[in-house]
Parts: C-alpha cells; structure tokens; sequence
C-alpha cells in the first residue's frame, strides 16, 4: 500500500493555536504529507498561523461546500481529510495506513467523539428519544446508523479498531477516487442551513451506501481539539441548532435511509422516526406548556421545512 497522502484542511481561519497545533502535528508525522493543501472560505482573511509548507485554496463556505471538492489540486492517491482543530500524535497517520491494510478496508477515522466515555445519564437520554444507542453486548461494530437516523455506539470497545457505518468527521483517511465516488456535491442542501449538521453522518454513510468498508480506530491518539468550544449558548444559536438538526436529519433519514429500502423493509425506518420525532417533540412541547417555547418553535420550523423539501425533491 503506498503510503503517500494529501492532508487537506478546512477552515475560516479562525481556529489560531488549535490550527497552529493541527499545522504542527502534520509536520511532526513519522509519514509525513507530501503536501497541505487548506481550504479557506471564500472572504475569509487567511490565518497567521503557519507550519511554511501549506498552500491556501479559496473555495465556497460550508461545512458540506469545503469538503465536497474534486480535490484536482492534490496528486496524491490517499487523502487525509481535517479540521482546523485537530491534534496528530507523531505516529497517528503511520497507524491510521497499519490499521487500513489490516482491516483491508477503504476508510479509517479516529474516534474523537468518545460517546462510551459519557456518563449514564447522558447515555439513558439519548438512548430514550433514539439519539445514540449503546451496543451493550456487540464487540462487532464501532458505530452503526440506526433506521431512525441516530447512531449505536460500541459501549466498551477492547480492539484496536471496529467495523463502522458512520463516524466522525473531524479526522479520516481515503483514496481520493473513493472519496468521490459518494458525490458529496448532491448534499449541499445541508449547508443551507444555520449548521450543516449531520453532515458527518451523511457523508460516511454515503460511503457505506457506496460499498466502502469502514473501520473506526480506538488507538490513534488522535485528538479533536474543537474551536468551536468557546462559543456562547445563545438563545439564537440554540434556536438555530435545533432548527437545523430536526430538518437537516429528516431529510437525511428520507433520503439515504428510507428510500434505500423496498416494500416492508421500509416499515422498521419509518416506526424508528416516528418515535424518535414523536418523542423529543413531546419533551420540547412540555418545555413550551412551562413558558419556554423557543425550542418547540426551532423543531416545529424544522420539521415543516424538511418536509417542505421532501415534498419538492423527494422523487
């Protein structure tokens, strides 16, 4: 397997140490990128930070805009998609290719988002509205999209690396001819709300739709530093958050989940989203009855839009 890779980076340029850091540990890699290509928003000043071997392309703004590329600027066979806030351990890349060619499989991502590691409380929340399950008993799969568009989660993962349907987008290796074979142009819909939200999930499950095995590694040392941390809970951004998950996941469900299925088999998908629709609009409508409708407002407003947008592209 040749190891030769493209890192390539989004960003607004707004991440500054937690860039310099991800700059510096590509750097610092024992297989080092034979190139850093970044992709900054267009209109966006160019970040200060520098590592000196990178190069700025100008592309569209978005989430799904930044990432969805031909990726013509890179020569190399294997690409390493990040974010700006992305901590390499100076091994990292060297065990994401070991871990590629042991599991043979297509596409590897670390997981930075260790929802295992939450606490009961959070785990018994999410697992009620259908949200993020965990796989008590499975030892076979790292994370699974479920019929309702949420997710499992392995619950006490011991192997280097699981099979996986879906994972996290901050960090993750492919070819690049894989890479586009999902398409990822098509889901720009995504980025026309406030938070392209869950694209990560739209994306790597599109890969598994496209036949490309994947694996989750639980021992890159790879860590997500998240620049996006210090933003205020705001009561317009929590507004805009919800409104942008309750349609940008039921129409991520229709598409990709739903109409994936034939006859009957659709039945379990449309039981799974009902309840977990049914069930947080239930909570967020009781939070309403108590005085505080603003959550109840963002889920309805999303919910109408996605089917709005089903109604006229679901065909």
């Amino acid at each position: 397997m040749s190891q030769d890779y493209t890192a390539v980076i989004r960003t607004l340029g707004k991440a500054g140490d937690k860039y310099q850091a991800t700059l510096d540990s590509l750097c610092s890699q024992t297989i080092a990128p034979t190139e850093i290509i970044v992709y900054l928003a267009e209109g966006y000043d160019a970040p200060v930070e520098t590592c000196g071997k990178e190069r700025i392309v100008c592309v569209r703004k978005g989430m799904v805009a930044q990432r969805a590329l031909d990726y013509r600027e890179a020569v190399t066979n294997y690409l390493l998609f990040l974010d700006d806030d992305v901590f390499l351990p100076p091994d990292a890349v060297e065990k994401l290719f070991e871990e590629l060619d042991e599991a043979h499989a297509d596409v590897v991502a670390p997981c930075v988002f260790a929802n295992h590691k939450a606490s009961l409380r959070h785990k018994m929340a999410a697992a009620i509205t259908f949200r993020e399950i965990p796989l008590l008993f499975s030892s076979k799969w790292g994370f699974k999209v479920l019929p309702s568009a949420g997710f499992a989660y392995n619950n006490k993962p011991k192997q280097r690396f699981l099979k996986s349907d879906t994972n996290a987008g901050p960090c993750f290796l492919c070819r690049k001819e894989d890479f586009l074979k999902i398409k990822f142009k098509e889901d720009l819909w995504l980025d026309e709300e406030s938070y392209s939200l869950p694209d990560d999930q739209v994306m790597f499950y599109k890969m598994t739709l496209a036949g490309l095995r994947q694996i989750t590694s639980y021992d890159s040392g790879i860590v997500h530093l998240d620049a996006g941390s210090s933003v205020s809970d705001s009561s317009q951004r929590i507004y805009k958050i919800i409104q942008s998950e309750y349609r940008n996941k039921l129409i991520f469900w229709y598409k990709y989940i739903y109409k994936s299925r034939k006859h009957i088999a659709r039945l379990p998908a449309v039981l799974a989203i009902g309840y977990a629709y049914a069930i947080q609009g239930l909570k967020f409508a009781m939070l309403s009855l108590l005085g505080n409708s603003q959550k109840w407002n963002a889920y309805k407003s999303g919910v109408s839009s996605a089917i709005d947008y089903i109604r006229k592209n679901g065909k």
